[in-house]
């Protein structure tokens, strides 16, 4: 086997590992209490972007955006396949567990896939026509400036995941987080997946306002999983 071709298995494998699902703009919005206003002129990193919607219209109301994650290696064509799959599975799976949701935002499973799959839609048809909007890379290291963006958005992946994640894991990814940004990170949510605030938070929270860092637990106007509903908000000080 060349070696293009024991890569090119490699990646397939992790491919498989990967889930390709994301949120709507909407969501975003409502899930890191922005405003249009807000949002407009400035230059901003959705990590890991996964297959969200974000990006994309924040480029309508005048957002300079990007989005970076491990998934984005993989060629668009593959990761819709892979995506539509991805929802079709979860749906399967929300079936059991419906009532740690809440449902007031999409009614029911059928809508809430319908949302996923305008997420990707939009997502995968943005990737098409900017590539270069969609960077690969693989946390906790990313292939920015120092403080290139005004503003990066994390959502469910710290905090979300810390059953897999280790508290080292989560400080050197924060850190890389806040080296590619000039102002403020804002992180979604900051519960796990049992809904439970993250067990290391506040040991977390020390680290980061000694190295100057104004952090405050923020209320969104966001709750799908019950909980989950609080963005852990860090600003640099000047």
């Amino acid at each position: 086997m060349s070696k293009d071709e024991q890569k090119s298995r490699a990646a397939g494998l992790e491919l498989a590992q990967i889930i390709f699902i994301g949120r709507t703009f909407e969501e975003y919005m409502k899930m890191f209490n922005l405003t249009e206003e807000e949002i407009k002129g400035k230059s901003i990193l959705d990590c890991p972007g996964g297959a969200c919607s974000f990006s994309s219209h924040a480029r309508e109301y005048g957002a300079d955006s990007m989005a970076a994650d491990i998934a984005y290696e993989h060629e668009v064509d593959q990761l819709e396949v892979k995506g539509l799959q991805d929802i079709e599975h979860t749906m399967n799976q929300m079936e059991q567990v419906q009532d740690k949701y809440r449902w007031d935002d999409f009614g029911s499973i059928h809508g809430l896939k319908e949302e996923r799959k305008r997420a990707i839609t939009d997502c995968v048809a943005d990737m098409r026509r900017f590539p270069n909007r969609y960077v690969a890379s693989v946390l906790p290291e990313l292939p920015f400036a120092d403080e290139q963006f005004d503003l990066t958005l994390s959502a469910h992946f710290l905090f979300t995941y810390a059953d897999r994640l280790d508290a080292d894991f989560h400080l050197k990814t924060i850190l890389e987080l806040l080296r590619v940004t000039k102002r403020e990170l804002r992180i979604f949510p900051t519960a796990d997946l049992s809904g439970k605030r993250y067990e290391h938070m506040d040991e977390l929270k020390a680290i980061l306002e000694e190295r100057g860092c104004i952090i405050s637990e923020e209320k969104s106007s966001y709750e799908f999983q019950r909980g989950a509903h609080t963005m852990l908000r860090m600003v640099k000080s000047r």
